[in-house]
Order: structure tokens, then C-alpha cells, then sequence
């Protein structure tokens, strides 16, 4: 059964040298805020993480919480236990009908879409198997770094279906269409260090050592101005669905606006000045 509602609690917990000190569950999402990091945890792990309706739908609002905050500037997407997430629920799926079918992909693909456009950077701390929809969540993240323990996979017609949350357009553009070809079409299922070498993933790590990488370089992006940061997501995401001149215009609307912020004249007054930037204001 679903767990409904809002559950809320305080926490303490420690890692390196940031602390964390809110715990909000939503029935299968945990999402944590350590510094101005969400943490957002997929906890269906008795299903390997399955995605079925009520899952998407707790993504959905924890998309919405994470949105409305405006003291988290980046997002971690990963999974509890030993599974990112294994891809759509068979057992939702196996009765559905075509008009079924569209409406579930059609909500998969609304997520991703979410996911993809998201303002705020997010970043896919790959733990375990990232099968079928797991593989098309992570793609739909800006960046994604894996334990060495992760496979990735596009299972789907091993199963009769196609890939539906996005993974038969996002996986030519991120690997190329030969080798997203070889993929979907076999089934295959590749390792860390193989996603790793053909551009599906930015890092491999160890897996004890995944979530202090993904949090030390979501500290990092966190560090830096955050309009320009989302300027920035916003022009690559842009452009990589537009012609050259469109995106090259945007770019150039946006490289104006930074120029209007504090942020943009205290970081390159301290530069010219050699004086020490304290901070942003992000505005």
C-alpha cells in the first residue's frame, strides 16, 4: 500500500565537513537537505526500486518541494539499496492496454521531462541497476556519476514494449545512434566502466565513496552564482534542441542578464581588484 501524505522529521547526520539537518518523506521518496543540497531517495527498495504510478506521483511532489525551496540550489537523484531504480513496474504494467500504456508513458515521460528541465542542476548518484525507466531517470539528469557497482540497461523489448520514459531519444543523443542502436535493440546489459567509456555516465567511483562525489561536486556547483549557474543549464538544454543561431541568440540574452546582476559586477570587481570574493548573493 502507498504511504500518503507528508511525513517530517529532524535529523542530525554527518559527512566530511557539511551537516544535515531535515528529513521530509513522501511516500517513496526520501528527500534530505544537507547545506543547500536536496537528496533526493527513490525507497522502494523492496521492489528494487520499481517505478509504478505511485512513485512517479511522490517524484512529482518532491519535484514540486524542491522547486518552492529556494535554499537548495542542487539535486542529488540516487536510490536506496542496491538498486537506482529497475526500470518500470512489470507487475503495474502487464494488463495495460494501448490507451493504458500511452497514458504511463506519457507520465514518465512528463517526469523526465521535469527532471531534464528542471532549474536547478541534478545530478545522478547512479548506486545499483538502472534498468529501463532507472536508465532513462539518470539520462534525463544533467549529470550523472556511478558506483562501480551499477549496470545500466534498456530491457524493454525483451519484454514486448519499447522504451517509453524517453530512452529511445535521449540515449542516441547522449551515446550516439549507433551505439544507442546496439543497446535498445539487443537489450544489453553494460557495466559501469562500459557506460563510462561510451559517454553514458560522467564518473565511475567506488561505491562507498559515490555519495561523498556527488555531494562534494554538488557543494561545489552550489559555491558558484546560482543565476548564472541556471543560465547556464538552461543555454546547453536549449541549444542542444535548436538550430545554432537560436541557441547562439539566447546564449547572448542570457550572458546579458548576468551582466545586469551584483553577482556578476562583486566577482568581477574583486577580480580586477584582486580582492577576495566572499560569497554570492545570487542576485
Amino acid at each position: 500500500m502507498k504511504t500518503s501524505g507528508f511525513l517530517y522529521k529532524k535529523v542530525v547526520w554527518q559527512s566530511g565537513a557539511h551537516q544535515s539537518a531535515e528529513v521530509l518523506k513522501m511516500g517513496y521518496i526520501i528527500l534530505e537537505q544537507q547545506g543547500h543540497v536536496g537528496i533526493v531517495t527513490i525507497n522502494r527498495f523492496e521492489t528494487l526500486n520499481a517505478l509504478n504510478s505511485d512513485v512517479l506521483s511522490d517524484l512529482n511532489r518532491t519535484l514540486d518541494v524542491l522547486e518552492a525551496n529556494e535554499d537548495i540550489y542542487v539535486v542529488i537523484l540516487t536510490g536506496k539499496g542496491r538498486s537506482f531504480a529497475a526500470g518500470e513496474d512489470i507487475a503495474e504494467m502487464r494488463d495495460f492496454g494501448a490507451v493504458e500504456g500511452k497514458a504511463f508513458s506519457d507520465f514518465g515521460n512528463a517526469i523526465s521531462l521535469r527532471i531534464e528541465n528542471f532549474p536547478k542542476p541534478v545530478i545522478a548518484a547512479v548506486n545499483g541497476f538502472a534498468l529501463g525507466g532507472g536508465c532513462e531517470l539518470a539520462m534525463a539528469c544533467d549529470i550523472r556519476i556511478a558506483s562501480e557497482n551499477a549496470k545500466f540497461s534498456q530491457p524493454e523489448v525483451g519484454l514486448g514494449v519499447i522504451p517509453g520514459f524517453g530512452g529511445t531519444q535521449r540515449l542516441p543523443r547522449i551515446v550516439g545512434i549507433g551505439k544507442a542502436m546496439e543497446l535498445i535493440l539487443s537489450a544489453r546489459t553494460i557495466d559501469a566502466a562500459e557506460a563510462k567509456e561510451i559517454g553514458l555516465v560522467n564518473q565511475v567511483v567506488a561505491h562507498e565513496k559515490l555519495m561523498e562525489t556527488a555531494l562534494e561536486l554538488a557543494h561545489t556547483i552550489a559555491s558558484k552564482a546560482q543565476i548564472a549557474v541556471r543560465f547556464a543549464k538552461q543555454c546547453i538544454r536549449r541549444g542542444m534542441q535548436a538550430d545554432i543561431n537560436s541557441a547562439a541568440n539566447y546564449e547572448a540574452l542570457a550572458f546579458g542578464i548576468c551582466c545586469d546582476t551584483e553577482d556578476q559586477f562583486d566577482a568581477m570587481n574583486a577580480f580586477v581588484t584582486n580582492t577576495e570574493l566572499k560569497g554570492f548573493k545570487n542576485r
